[in-house]
């Protein structure tokens, strides 16, 4: 039996949430992995090669953006293909898709490499440091096609609704590279040169899974001969899916790092602050993620299907469900965020503390806006409007990065989030606009 989930049939609010929880897990154990990846680095090598790690995680994040971006782009089409029973078009898609991402990658991986040590200078890092992280990028940009297949392939999993193996398979990863660290940088002292090796042997482990777990559980996705043949215009498709999705997911993280600056200018314990909020609000924030990705999945094989009524329907309980998630988040962070926030041990007393527990009180009502913007762009995913949500993605950034700046001066991290609040409101009308407008003209071309 293979072990697909077709969402054109069934209950709907059940299927979603049978999407969402795997994706959810998933976000929630990348964050702690994160973590402790940096912990064993700092505990084992030292301050210096700590403070890379945090340098090099800037600079791969970007690629990684970029990679999982057009793997998006990717799982859109598959999932359409999917849901029109079109598996011979499907097949051609995942043939197709995987050459010019392998292509990609590698290209991405070679001026990586070259233009690293001017990619450093220009994020202005310090002398000291150069070494390290330049050792740790080249291993990753040297492995980086690794990282392509995992994501590609666990991508085309989550397509046609098997978000479980997914998150096996990224829990799987995440333990092994945890031994790993532990064995190259603690048993063999290969320093951060073993961090390295050990996200890149994971990644090719993970990849490998999935890869077998296809080809021996999933015949309808196993490419065969027959189906490796050029098309033109899934290769037209391929490329403008993928663009605008890597468009968006890596304008998201530059936005991010140009508020960054804003808070800089607030000293060293409103960077803490900061810092810690920012790890938190991650883990909110992946409620929504996880609730996009799989609305996008959901609407995706009906759009595929032709099944109108249902796409609408689909995105009317993603919208009910994820409010009813977000009144208790909301709730807690309000009153109790120093619970959460004293997880992080702050020398410097409560000043940080009080600095994040500021932020809290204001974004915490925002969250909600945050999530519904999700499932828009779930659902702008799954319809194949990819450019909308890099629209309303880039106005938010704009909102937000111009208002931190003229905020801060006034309020302090407490302009910080107002700002990030009013950019949430900014992409969430935008969202909200061209939906209305675009029901008003199809039920106009209707009436005529």
């Amino acid at each position: 039996m293979e072990q697909t989930y077709d969402l054109t049939q069934g209950n709907i609010k059940r299927q979603l949430i049978y999407l969402s929880i795997p994706l959810l897990i998933g976000s929630i154990f990348q964050q702690f992995y994160n973590t402790i990846d940096s912990i064993i680095v700092g505990t084992y090598v030292g301050h210096d090669a700590f403070a890379a790690i945090g340098i090099s995680g800037t600079v791969m994040n970007l690629f990684i953006f970029i990679i999982i971006g057009c793997c998006t782009g990717v799982s859109i089409i598959t999932a359409q293909l999917y849901g029109e029973k079109n598996y011979d078009k499907m097949r051609n898609e995942i043939f197709l898709s995987s050459i010019l991402g392998i292509v990609v990658t590698i290209i991405i991986s070679i001026l990586g490499i070259l233009f690293m040590p001017i990619i450093l200078n220009i994020i202005q890092t310090p002398v000291e440091l150069t070494g390290y992280v330049t050792q740790y990028m080249n291993v990753i940009l040297g492995g980086l096609i690794t990282t392509f297949l995992y994501n590609f392939l666990s991508s085309i999993l989550r397509s046609v609704g098997n978000t479980r193996m997914s998150l096996i398979f990224l829990i799987i990863s995440i333990f092994l590279n945890v031994i790993l660290d532990l064995l190259l940088i603690k048993q063999f002292s290969m320093g951060i040169m073993g961090a390295a090796l050990a996200t890149v042997i994971s990644q090719t482990v993970s990849a490998l899974l999935c890869y077998f777990y296809i080809i021996y559980k999933i015949q309808s996705l196993k490419v065969k001969k027959i189906d490796m043949k050029y098309n033109s215009g899934l290769i037209r498709l391929t490329c403008q899916y993928s663009f605008v999705s890597a468009l968006h997911q890596s304008s998201l993280y530059i936005g991010k790092l140009l508020v960054q600056g804003a808070v800089n200018s607030l000293g060293v314990d409103a960077i803490s602050a900061y810092t810690a909020t920012g790890r938190i609000e991650d883990v909110i924030l992946a409620f929504g993620n996880s609730g996009s990705e799989a609305t996008s999945i959901f609407i995706a094989q009906n759009t595929g299907a032709k099944n109108q009524k249902r796409v609408l329907e689909g995105f009317k309980d993603a919208l009910v469900l994820i409010q009813l998630v977000c009144i208790g988040l909301i709730l807690f962070i309000f009153f109790r965020s120093d619970i959460l926030l004293n997880f992080f041990s702050f020398d410097e007393g409560k000043t940080v503390l009080n600095y994040g527990v500021q932020y809290f009180k204001i974004i915490s009502f925002f969250y909600i806006i945050s999530l519904v913007g999700s499932i828009f762009v779930g659902f702008y995913r799954g319809t194949g409007h990819v450019n909308i949500p890099v629209i309303g993605t880039t106005l938010q950034i704009s909102i937000r990065v111009i208002l931190s700046y003229l905020l801060v001066k006034f309020m302090g991290i407490g302009g910080v989030a107002l700002a990030t609040g009013i950019g949430w409101i900014g992409i969430v009308t935008f969202q909200i606009s061209v939906f209305v407008i675009k029901k008003y003209y199809k039920v106009k071309e209707e009436g005529e």
